[in-house]
């Protein structure tokens, strides 16, 4: 059914970073009204088990963007280098005529070492688009950088930076001190790197504002397309902190509108050690404090509604030019947020609020109505975004490599045999004080989730692991990973987890083709082709 249909033009995947899927009205937050994302859900399939592969940004953006798990493509932080050899989506798409841009955001960090290595020269275009993981950088837009002497070159290399310089934004940092910044009574800059600011108006004005800067950006580039099919990935940088919002979206949510937090009883949390550990970190000791929550989370909620407002106005602008009917749109973010859920803060754990993400996918074509407005229950994943653009855009696939599985048939409503269970990962090697707590050698700070149908097992290296009855317990309340009646769960789910990795794709230099063409040879008694080298036997 979906081979017959005709490729899609073009691919728009947006991508929010730290949004939570249950922060959005489609999944069905209460206060916080969408309609905008609900549209496009409407219009398309809302998929309700989305899982990233990572729970920070480096990891899962790697997975995202070469369709494989973070033990294959080897980016297990932030700062870590992809591996010069990995293929991303630009490199899938690139040879067949498809421009591949990108606005906002991607984390990754140049793999310098392996350049010099290989001799390839650092200003020349080969290093560009190995810096940029495939993508050309229309606009690129990593944000964050604090008035820190660490970041003077990112900053300053950032064109959001020289574009608030040419609007008359001063100092010596002006992401910091107006897009990331408020002011108090008697006017004194207030850093929104502290939770304690987030209540007040950035000191931008939100027409110049990060979210609005990077939403015009994609539609300049939507606009300049003529002929040429386009993959552009939009990935902006909210609603990750610095928690503040520039007006009126600092002030459209108030504190009786921010859902209790998701916590255990007191005496009854899980004594798993890991989890103790990461429950010390400083981000989880503040956000486990109400006032930090109310104060914090009505601007993450602010964050997200302009997001909102500004892909209604892409979305009204695709429809205005005809792209909305020939371009295939993706959404979806790179990881959660716990926001003092589960007593933690941040995002560095494999409970429900880090690594489920939303995930949204139109497709234009008509074979796609059959599934419109629905809701998808199948366990997804962040890697299957790159085998849905080869699908939907009529290239070959590369299944000794991706990892992922196209979406395109639970679009057209195509028969499929559908995976058991969805992986996520998380090292905790990069985080002292975690792993000194728990005399981890580096090497040994791994936790795995295997999340099936009804089940959540968490494996750790050298602890026991953590399982969690979703069904029961969807608020992953009850560590059931040391309770002798369900042994049998976890020896179940160990073993998926051994399927896995025994599954994954290390031989990745040549095609399956290529090897069922050289096994020719081996088929005795068939006709051999000139080209087959010649067998003796006895």
């Amino acid at each position: 059914m979906s081979n017959a249909q005709p490729p899609v033009r073009n691919v728009l995947y947006i991508m929010c970073d730290q949004l939570r899927r249950d922060y959005l009205s489609c999944y069905g937050h209460p206060h916080l009204h969408t309609p905008n994302i609900d549209r496009l859900a409407a219009a398309g399939v809302r998929f309700s088990r989305a899982y990233t592969q990572g729970t920070i940004c480096g990891p899962s953006r790697m997975s995202a963007y070469t369709g494989r798990y973070v033990s294959s493509h080897q980016v297990a932080w932030n700062a870590v280098p992809l591996p010069l050899e990995e293929l991303t989506i630009g490199d899938y798409l690139r040879p067949h005529g498809i421009r591949t841009a990108l606005v906002g955001k991607t984390h990754a960090t140049p793999n310098l070492d392996a350049q010099q290595r290989l001799a390839i020269d650092a200003a020349s275009a080969e290093a560009e688009v190995l810096n940029e993981v495939g993508f050309e950088p229309y606009f690129r837009h990593d944000g964050i950088f604090p008035d820190d002497p660490l970041f003077d070159d990112k900053r300053e290399s950032a064109p959001y930076t020289h574009y608030l310089r040419d609007l008359g934004f001063g100092g010596n940092n002006p992401w910091h001190e107006w897009a990331n910044a408020g002011a108090d009574e008697q006017g004194e800059l207030r850093s929104g790197w502290k939770m304690r600011n987030a209540h007040l108006p950035a000191r931008i004005p939100e027409q110049h504002s990060e979210t609005v800067h990077t939403t015009d950006r994609a539609i300049d580039f939507i606009r300049e397309q003529q002929e040429q099919p386009w993959c552009l990935h939009l990935s902006y940088i909210k609603p990750h902190w610095p928690y503040i919002a520039p007006a009126p979206y600092h002030a459209l949510y108030r504190a009786d509108q921010v859902l209790p937090a998701v916590r255990a009883a007191a005496g009854e949390e899980s004594d798993h050690p890991v989890y103790a550990a990461f429950r010390q970190h400083e981000e989880s000791l503040n956000f486990s404090r109400d006032e930090v929550r109310l104060n914090v989370i009505p601007t993450y909620m602010g964050l997200i509604k302009q997001v909102d407002d500004q892909l209604g106005r892409l979305f009204d602008f695709l429809q205005s030019n005809g792209r909305w009917d020939d371009t295939l749109i993706v959404f979806t973010s790179d990881h959660g947020d716990f926001l003092g859920d589960h007593y933690l803060g941040e995002k560095e754990f494999l409970l429900e609020p880090a690594v489920g993400v939303p995930l949204i996918v139109r497709d234009p074509r008509a074979a796609a109505h059959v599934s419109r407005g629905s809701v998808d229950e199948r366990l997804v994943e962040t890697i299957d975004a790159l085998p849905t653009f080869l699908q939907a855009l009529g290239l070959p696939t590369a299944e000794h490599r991706l990892e992922g599985r196209s979406l395109i048939p639970l679009l057209h409503g195509a028969p499929t045999d559908w995976r058991r269970y969805a992986i996520s990962e998380y090292d905790y090697a990069f985080q002292a004080p975690a792993r000194e707590r728990l005399a981890q050698p580096i090497d040994r700070c791994r936790m795995t989730m295997v999340r099936s149908e009804r089940w959540k097992y968490l494996a750790y290296d050298g602890f026991r692991p953590q399982l969690f009855d979703l069904h029961n317990d969807p608020q992953e309340l009850r560590d059931l990973g040391a309770d002798p009646a369900y042994a049998s769960v976890r020896e179940e789910h160990a073993g998926y987890l051994f399927e896995w990795l025994r599954g994954l794709k290390r031989r990745t230099t040549i095609s399956h083709p290529e090897i069922d063409l050289r096994g020719q040879r081996f088929r005795y008694g068939e006709p051999q082709t000139e080209k087959m080298v010649q067998i003796g036997v006895w």
